[in-house]
């Protein structure tokens, strides 16, 4: 630990002081004061040690690097609320955007979007024709969390695939390059795919690794939403982690889980699957600390056989927040019939285990993402609830993993998947990215019943050096931005 000298006479900007330090790494805590001068860490030295114009008195909190949610919907929220309560209350830094498949860029819509690029917008919303125009918009928006953004198959196939019940023609599959080979030039950080999702069901993997290469040379990612979570979960791995091996590609799977009681348990298998891939071929997953998901509400998905929440519905928005079973019986209908009136409409599927979610949240190469839809009028409880949830049930009080290792699968280990180098550590030179937290309170509040509340325990949160969060108010400091590739990739 050390300190410029020059700098420390004249005082730091600030000086969070006697925090017990996690920085990230997964190594024990320790106790300092840590230095910020504009919107970098500058010092990290011995409590008491650094003197800056701004003082926090951290005694008795833990300070770790701003957390990363590698799984977002967040693309037009940051936009249209550059607050982005939800995330930078529960003590997220850096939203990952551009998931399953749905980017709101590059596509400017000529028609309303299918499901499920309408979980993220309208028609009016898909309006950037080139990715780099959505990133400058990100910029202008000035929001108060750091953007880090893929781009989705899906919309890529919506755009320049003329038939989506088929797979892409040559000609289709060099538009989509060609988009792709744009955006990441721009700065997007790689690519997605969502091949559960029916604008994408009918491409072949020999369509999707040839978009993954593009991606994989620029330095990107694959993240993919399997084509199967149910019965099927097994070879939608493979195929997943062949399209990341055939492109030479690191290969992220998405918020994983075994699906249906008929699939309940299978965690044993898949996850010693994915640690045999792993011998030949990087893979990582992400989860969320919940044993319901959220989607689209389609009658397919709908078996009698789990509970499913109505999170929204364009005809009916008055189900919002009510069982599909308590209003199926009110409409003296079929739950699949019901979910047919309430189209097009969302819903929270209450379809895992308590030990496979367990059991995938205890995977040493498992990162937190909340998969939050923020555009619900009743949303999922993760969307405000998914750090703290971690931080608080499943390393305090369930004991499921230390807090340092918690923290690291918040931070070093995302910001290292998706080459953000300047995030995920505390360490001089990098971001001032943090937050201030007491391990011994923080816990979610949001809950099915009521999503929408902030985290309890979260003292402050700093983005970019500026405090944007203090005792779960907003300061209105507002210094996130777009994240470019090439500009992250390099730490000074």
């Amino acid at each position: 630990m050390s300190a410029t000298s020059a700098t420390a006479a004249t005082g730091y900007d600030l000086v969070i002081a006697d925090a017990w330090v996690l920085d990230g790494s997964g190594g024990p805590g320790y106790r300092a004061d840590v230095a910020v001068d504009g919107q970098r860490i500058a010092a990290i030295a011995a409590p008491g040690s650094l003197h800056g114009r701004v003082r926090e008195d951290a005694r008795g909190l833990a300070l770790a690097p701003g957390f990363i949610d590698v799984h977002t919907h967040d693309d037009r929220a940051v936009l249209d609320d550059p607050g982005v309560f939800n995330k930078l209350s529960q003590g997220v830094t850096t939203v990952i955007t551009g998931n399953c498949g749905i980017s709101l860029a590059p596509w400017r819509a000529d028609r309303e979007p299918p499901a499920p690029l309408s979980l993220i917008g309208r028609q009016a919303d898909f309006r950037f024709e080139r990715f780099g125009d959505y990133l400058d918009a990100v910029d202008a928006a000035r929001p108060a969390v750091n953007v880090a953004a893929m781009v989705g198959h899906s919309t890529l196939r919506i755009a320049e695939v003329a038939d989506l019940d088929r797979g892409a023609d040559p000609a289709e599959i060099e538009r989509m390059r060609a988009r792709l080979r744009e955006a990441m030039q721009a700065g997007a950080i790689g690519f997605s795919s969502g091949l559960f999702y029916k604008p994408s069901q009918a491409a072949p993997n020999s369509e999707v690794i040839e978009l993954v290469r593009e991606s994989g040379a620029h330095g990107g990612v694959y993240t993919s939403h399997v084509r199967n979570e149910y019965d099927g979960v097994l070879e939608a791995i493979d195929e997943a982690i062949d399209a990341g091996e055939a492109a030479h590609t690191p290969v992220v799977l998405s918020h994983h889980k075994c699906a249906g009681p008929a699939n309940w348990g299978r965690t044993v298998e898949t996850l010693a699957r994915i640690d045999e891939r792993r011998r030949r071929h990087w893979v990582g997953l992400d989860a969320y600390p919940y044993t319901a998901g959220s989607t689209v509400l389609d009658p397919d998905y709908v078996d009698d056989a789990i509970r499913i929440l109505v999170s929204w519905s364009q005809p009916h928005p008055e189900h919002a927040g009510r069982d599909l079973g308590d209003i199926a019986a009110e409409w003296q209908v079929g739950q699949k019939e019901a979910a047919r009136r309430l189209h097009p409409a969302g819903a929270v599927y209450f379809q895992m285990r308590e030990d496979d979610v367990r059991r995938v949240l205890s995977h040493d190469r498992t990162m937190i993402g909340s998969d939050g839809l923020p555009h619900d009028a009743h949303p999922h409880p993760r969307l405000w609830g998914a750090f703290p949830r971690v931080l608080g049930h499943y390393c305090r009080d369930q004991g499921l993993f230390h807090l340092p290792e918690a923290i690291r699968r918040m931070t070093a280990l995302s910001a290292d998947t998706f080459g953000l180098k300047r995030r995920g550590r505390i360490a001089p030179g990098l971001a001032a990215d943090l937050v201030l937290f007491d391990p011994d309170t923080i816990a979610d509040r949001a809950t099915f019943a009521e999503p929408k509340q902030p985290a309890a325990g979260i003292r402050a949160v700093w983005v970019g050096g500026a405090c944007a969060l203090r005792d779960a108010h907003a300061t209105g400091e507002r210094r996130g931005r777009a994240l470019r590739r090439e500009e992250e990739r390099h730490a000074r």
